[in-house]
């Protein structure tokens, strides 16, 4: 979704710069990601999500900092954008913003939603109605539940739903090649959503032989390397398939003669919705 929202205010002529926490970082305080040229060495220093930002998105300032605010100030000061888009910030209330969308997982059912650590949510569900847009996701896997859809209808904000299209390549952080149908596939991921990541390698038409799961931003180390070479060869894998996310992290190690590639995704609003999203995001940010 920020890349989605970065590309297309640029279309317009904005100029956007990201604000992230850094989640997994091994670094603290403000860090410039990238100035929109510069290409990251480690994703350690940065976290996973901002440093695949900056392999997507060319001429885009990034800025990992634990105090936003800090981190805000630094990519006025330095770049002067038009719009800052806070990655992964509706809690973080201490920093005001012109405007707040949120997004829920269509697959996500009510025993989804308790808070952590007995589920996945960081405060209670009615502190949506703070939010001024809801986009449902990967509504192209599943039609959101009916539960979402009540929760949506008893807040009254508008809603949006947006869908994951995945590239008909395979890339391995060098080259990319075509799908080919029926080849058996390892998934490994570190996701928050590991369904919608399975579901969607079979709808391209790979075989998931086998999975192997980690926790959401996962650091992976050696012996996990080693069980995904054994997963492999066991089920004797033509491919080892994983999220772009992942690739940052697992691209620096050396799988043997088994081929490690992530599946290149794109997110995407139909038209007419897209155009009221935007509309309203004109209005908000405007002087």
């Amino acid at each position: 979704m920020v890349i989605y929202l970065v590309e297309k205010l640029k279309e317009k002529g904005k100029k956007v710069a990201i604000l992230s926490r850094g989640y997994g970082r091994k670094t603290a305080g403000t860090q410039l990601v990238t100035d929109g040229q510069t290409t990251v060495d480690d994703w350690r220093n940065f976290g996973d999500e901002p440093t695949l930002m900056a392999e997507k998105l060319k001429g885009t300032p990034i800025v990992v900092d634990e105090n936003r605010y800090r981190g805000g100030l630094f990519l006025v000061d330095k770049f002067k954008p038009d719009v800052i888009i806070l990655d992964d910030g509706f809690q973080h209330r201490s920093l005001d913003r012109n405007i707040d969308i949120v997004l829920l997982d269509s697959q996500d059912e009510r025993r989804d939603y308790k808070l952590i650590p007995y589920g996945k949510l960081r405060e209670p569900i009615k502190h949506l109605k703070r939010a001024d847009i809801l986009v449902f996701t990967k509504t192209n896997i599943t039609n959101p539940s009916p539960y979402l859809m009540k929760v949506s209808e008893r807040i009254s904000i508008p809603t949006i739903k947006s869908h994951i299209k995945a590239s008909n390549t395979l890339y391995n952080g060098n080259k990319s090649i075509p799908v080919h149908k029926n080849n058996r596939a390892l998934a490994v991921s570190a996701l928050g959503d590991h369904r919608g990541f399975h579901k969607t390698l079979e709808q391209i038409g790979l075989e998931v032989i086998e999975k192997i799961t980690f926790l959401d931003h996962h650091d992976y180390v050696q012996k996990d390397i080693d069980k995904i070479i054994d997963k492999a060869e066991i089920h004797k894998a033509d491919i080892i398939v994983t999220s772009e996310k992942d690739l940052v992290k697992l691209k620096k190690y050396n799988f043997g003669e088994h081929k490690l590639f992530s599946l290149p995704i794109h997110f995407q609003i139909e038209s007419k919705s897209e155009k009221e999203l935007f509309n309203y995001i004109e209005r908000s940010i405007s002087p």
